[in-house]
């Protein structure tokens, strides 16, 4: 017999990290001097935002995706905490909503408006008070709408349910008081009926977050973690820290036997902390060092020996911290499957960075694109609240497909009042156009026609051609024709009111440029 050598296939073998032209960075953006060990950056499809230097209290900016190139120093921020923002997070459900915490000891939750921040935002959509100490990381709920995690110097984890309908929340619906010492990372598995937590006293847990109940506790002497990753439905956690002789490390776990490690691994003797991405959708890993220019990037399987070295991507810009793009924002056309936006502090530049799969073809490639998750909540924090447990509501990402909406048993009549009626209660508070189709049709009911755009257009600003579809028995179950040609229509009028949107932005773009040759050319 001869002798072959065992090669692994793998689709994502010849992945590459491709970083941004100068055109496209944003330059001139004065990042945060702050030594926490948080990633200081969140993005979304429409909104980057980072955490900036200011002095008198803490702010960060809010750009436009599409505004890249050299950032005005007087760009208006959002500044209403009173101490430094440690932390910040968009929700997964709404790109205008996004939550921040600080030094202060407190949470805000701001409301963006839909051409972006053109004057200094001070006052938050919702003000959350509870912990007694600096409050130094945010988590939202990766299925239920409006439920938010916090987690200060007080050592206690807090839950929120923003559907209550006070500015400012004193009193969080749940405090977790296991840990004894800082809460340096939180992550949540698929459906968010765990959460695990890495914490300054060495250990890693892994708890019911709805009840606080502890599940298991990890106490490794040879690992001393620092950031904690449920691994999507793998059924592990994966830890980056650093040995008893201070080597960074990585251990895998698996979560429901916390008592040794699947695999440990060295990495290298610097000292910055690691910071680990999963990708659930490819089953790929990337770590990123702080202060390193390099991203390691592994391909994980549920068999040993579970982690697969790739490559590697090497940069002489070191990143004091990363911001991440939802699937939902990529560039399917080039095969780009992962997006990070590194913030580099010695340059004042913030430069996006593309993992792309090499492919000849410029069609749409299924196998590296499955079902991912979407921007629809897949339960009413009440519903969670409750007991009830859902998987994320999944989209394709193919161009031209449909968007699900939140809640999909609403849509399909299938929806209780009650939940209706606590959606109604964040959306009628929130900014116009923002309404959900799902919370339309259980509102309005079995109405006609007439009098639901009249109403709608009055009471919630929404467009007076989006109405409820069909629901008479008839129109339902005998005429699916009717019912697929109205959402075709609504979904051309999201579309095309998506196109005017980024017109009007940049038109305001361009406004205030013009204003800036002006003023700068008056000043000589």
């Amino acid at each position: 017999m001869t002798w072959r050598p065992q090669y692994r296939s793998s689709k994502f073998r010849h992945v590459f990290g491709k970083a941004a032209t100068k055109e496209n960075c944003y330059d001139g953006v004065p990042i945060t001097r702050s030594v926490h060990d948080n990633h200081f950056c969140a993005v979304n499809p429409r909104f980057i935002a980072v955490i900036t230097e200011c002095a008198g209290g803490g702010a960060f900016l809010v750009l436009s995706v599409h505004h890249t190139g050299k950032v005005d120093p007087l760009h208006p921020k959002v500044s209403g905490h009173r101490g430094n923002v440690l932390d910040i997070k968009w929700n997964p459900f709404n790109d205008f909503c996004i939550a921040s915490c600080s030094e202060d000891s407190t949470v805000k939750v701001w409301d963006i408006p839909p051409h972006g921040v053109l004057k200094n935002l001070t006052v938050p959509w919702k003000e959350l008070q509870g912990h007694s100490r600096r409050v130094g990381l945010i988590e939202w709920h990766p299925t239920a709408n409006n439920v938010l995690f916090s987690t200060g110097y007080d050592y206690q984890v807090m839950i929120w349910n923003l559907d209550s309908p006070e500015a400012v929340i004193k009193n969080p619906v749940r405090t977790i008081s296991h840990h004894t010492d800082v809460v340096l990372s939180m992550s949540f598995n698929t459906d968010g009926s765990r959460l695990a937590t890495s914490c300054k006293d060495k250990k890693i847990r892994v708890l019911e977050p709805r009840t606080g109940n502890l599940l298991q506790e990890a106490n490794c002497k040879n690992h001393k973690a620092s950031k904690v990753l449920f691994l999507g439905n793998l059924k592990m956690l994966l830890s980056t820290g650093s040995s008893r002789w201070n080597h960074r490390q990585m251990a895998l776990w698996d979560q429901e036997d916390l008592d040794v490690p699947l695999l440990l691994e060295d990495l290298d003797g610097s000292s910055g902390v690691l910071f680990p991405f999963y990708d659930p959708d490819t089953h790929m890993l990337y770590i990123a060092g702080k202060g390193d220019g390099n991203i390691r990037y592994y391909e994980i399987s549920s068999e040993k020996p579970y982690m697969h070295f790739l490559t590697e991507y090497h940069s002489h810009t070191p990143q004091k911290g990363m911001g991440i793009m939802p699937k939902r924002g990529l560039d399917v056309s080039s095969c780009e499957v992962f997006r990070f936006y590194k913030l580099v502090t010695i340059k004042a530049l913030i430069e996006p960075l593309s993992m792309i799969v090499p492919r000849r073809s410029e069609s749409y490639q299924d196998d590296i694109y499955p079902m991912t998750a979407a921007s629809a909540a897949a339960m009413s924090a009440e519903e969670w609240l409750s007991g009830i447990d859902k998987g994320p509501v999944l989209q394709s990402l193919k161009p031209g497909s449909r968007v699900p909406d939140s809640y999909p048993e609403l849509s399909s009549g299938l929806g209780s009042k009650g939940l209706g009626n606590s959606l109604g209660t964040r959306r009628s508070q929130s900014r116009p156009g923002q309404l959900q189709l799902a919370y339309i049709q259980d509102q309005l009911g079995n109405k006609e026609g007439k009098e639901c755009r009249s109403k709608t257009s009055v009471s919630n600003g929404q467009d007076p051609t989006l109405c409820s579809p069909p629901k008479t028995e008839n129109e339902v179950w005998g005429g699916f024709d009717l019912r697929l040609k109205f959402h075709k229509q609504q979904e051309e009028i999201r579309r095309l009111r998506e196109m005017l949107n980024q017109r009007d932005v940049r038109i305001k773009q361009l406004e205030l440029e013009i204003n800036n040759v002006r003023n700068s050319q008056g000043s000589h």
